[in-house]
């Protein structure tokens, strides 16, 4: 049978000798084999035991729980409820990589941001991200997730609609009127996106138009000032005199 020493265990499992002997102490985990001469060591039953105490401990539970626990629960119970805190570990960091993502892509559009705006614009994220979804059927829902643009992505079509807005946002603080060559331009652009995102389906493009105008509050989705939606409205219709 197989056995290992203090030492042994320290080095393989990264911890250290003054934290097993603390356990020892405390008769959380006690080496169980002797040999001749008297000096302990751990059997495998021992180290299954230690590595349900590191789990349960990374669990941030104190010990006096975990030695509650471990005549309780069996190795693979514990391993479940290290998966699922690992699981909500990850959806926590997600989270915080599209909150970060989202904040850079608006520093794109908007160059810089106030305070009260980056609060606003993530308390609506918190609260109502997915609200926009209810003005739609379900097979319409599930399309319109696949193929919008999502401020938290990095990918092609979210920085086309990043830029066009920036060009927008420069026509309008230099006067330039959507009824220009600028104007068409953009127009056009927003055409050609809308094609390639709505897949042709003219009649979804329209009705999540109107859903776009709504206060952004209502739909969770990110807030453009009238002035711009406007702006594209005559951009549009300016491209399609062409």
């Amino acid at each position: 049978m197989k056995k290992w020493t203090t030492g042994e265990v320290a080095k393989q499992r990264n911890i250290s000798l003054r934290t097993l002997r603390y356990y020892d102490h405390i008769d959380l985990l006690t080496p169980s084999q002797r040999d001749e001469s008297g000096k302990r060591y751990y059997s495998e039953e021992d180290l299954f035991q230690l590595e349900k105490i590191l789990i349960l401990k990374s669990l941030s539970l104190p010990l006096e729980d975990i030695r509650n626990l471990l005549a309780k629960l069996s190795y693979k119970q514990i391993l479940v409820s290290h998966y699922n805190h690992l699981q909500e570990q990850l959806s926590a960091l997600q989270g915080s990589i599209s909150n970060t993502a989202s904040l850079l892509n608006m520093l794109d559009v908007e160059e810089s941001l106030s305070w009260e705006h980056v609060s606003t614009l993530v308390r609506n994220s918190e609260t109502s991200a997915k609200k926009w979804m209810d003005y739609f059927q379900e097979d319409e829902r599930e399309f319109l997730q696949q193929q919008l643009p999502k401020l938290h992505n990095n990918d092609a079509i979210t920085h086309r609609y990043i830029t066009i807005i920036k060009e927008i946002e420069r026509c309008l603080a230099h006067n330039i009127p959507p009824e220009s060559d600028e104007g068409r331009q953009i127009g056009q652009t927003l055409i050609q996106l809308s094609e390639e995102t709505f897949q042709g389906d003219q009649a979804l493009m329209e009705e999540f138009w109107k859903v776009r105008k709504r206060p952004a509050e209502e739909t969770g989705l990110y807030p453009l000032s009238d002035e711009v939606l406007s702006y594209v409205e005559r951009c549009i219709a300016y491209a399609d005199t062409f």
